[in-house]
């Protein structure tokens, strides 16, 4: 039995069942909303997001893994909210999520610094780990950094080693937030690699923006899982393209290199929330379920490797 840690307290593996690999409940810039919506409603938000996962558990997922860190507004008490309104697994993270510059508060402190130190966002991770975050009682299951169109800045490359550093003291695993069409997935394998992270460990995230083949056929090679994970987010892939790749990665025999989600936000301050559904209408926790799967097996993509890349793939990511 492998045990891992959930807002609720720790889950075995093996109960994860149909689980969404790359999904937010709230993407909220804490500073921005304390200055700016004076209208803010907690109550009514923890209440819709509660609504929108009870729709989406009924659709047959149960869990959902949730990469909201630092530089993205990571809010546990309010997803702990949510959390005893819904019956879900939410599993959270550490890291940090920055396409150029660390926060402020590491900036001048940490190895050849101001203020010479041991790493300190390494050891931020790794209590949130092993300690917990903050005063929640919620320990972080998993790690997450990021890079973007700026490709690997010297934060950037920070934050990835240590992120690198706290997966090979705590054997958490790593998601990567990546811009596919510069192929920084192959960036971020190589300095993960260099940290000494066993790459089978990884989900380079955002990869199904993609529908290069040969990339995405070189980093599952390499053993990480690609993160087929904007379904519905068409105004940078569009539907058809994002569920033929996936087709054709099965085809392909890569099924069990791939997870399937979102990356939807069922509060999210990037985007105002009455246009949200004009720009993107597929934008839905319950889209994959809906549209997604049918889409596969029209073309072709059977109810086995619908079920691998939903549970087994997220179960032995985790185990």
């Amino acid at each position: 039995m492998t045990v891992i840690q959930s807002v609720r307290g720790p889950v075995d593996v093996a109960d994860l069942g149909p689980t969404l690999m790359h999904e937010h409940v709230f993407i909220v810039d804490e500073e921005y909303r304390s200055n700016y919506v004076p209208d803010w409603d907690e109550d009514a938000r923890v209440q819709d997001a509660a609504r929108q996962l009870t729709e989406l558990k009924g659709r047959g997922i149960n869990t959902i893994v949730d990469p909201t860190v630092l530089g993205l507004g990571r809010n546990i008490p309010r997803v702990k909210r949510v959390n005893e309104l819904v019956d879900i697994n939410i599993i959270v993270a550490t890291g940090v999520y920055t396409y150029d510059k660390v926060p402020h508060e590491f900036r001048f402190t940490g190895p050849g610094l101001l203020f010479e130190s041991e790493e300190p966002l390494t050891q931020a991770f790794i209590t949130d780990i092993e300690k917990g975050i903050a005063d929640t009682g919620v320990r972080a299951a998993f790690l997450k950094c990021a890079i973007d169109e700026p490709g690997l800045t010297n934060d950037v490359e920070r934050v990835m080693r240590a992120v690198g550093q706290a997966s090979v003291q705590t054997g958490a695993p790593i998601t990567v937030h990546t811009h596919a069409h510069s192929r920084s997935g192959l960036v971020a394998q190589r300095v993960l690699k260099e940290e000494g992270v066993d790459l089978s460990k990884v989900v380079i995230g955002h990869s199904g923006d993609s529908d290069d083949l040969d990339y995405l056929c070189e980093l599952a090679d390499a053993g990480s899982l690609l993160g087929m994970d904007r379904c519905g987010a068409d105004f940078t892939t569009p539907f058809d393209v994002r569920v033929d790749t996936v087709a054709q990665m099965v085809r392909r025999g890569y099924a069990g290199s791939m997870v399937l989600s979102h990356d939807y936000a069922c509060c999210f301050f990037m985007m105002p929330a009455d246009r949200i559904h004009e720009a993107m209408p597929n934008f839905s926790l319950t889209h994959i379920s809906d549209d997604v799967l049918p889409a596969l097996r029209a073309r072709g993509v059977s109810d086995e490797d619908i079920e691998t890349m939903l549970v087994a793939n997220p179960r032995k990511h985790f185990a």
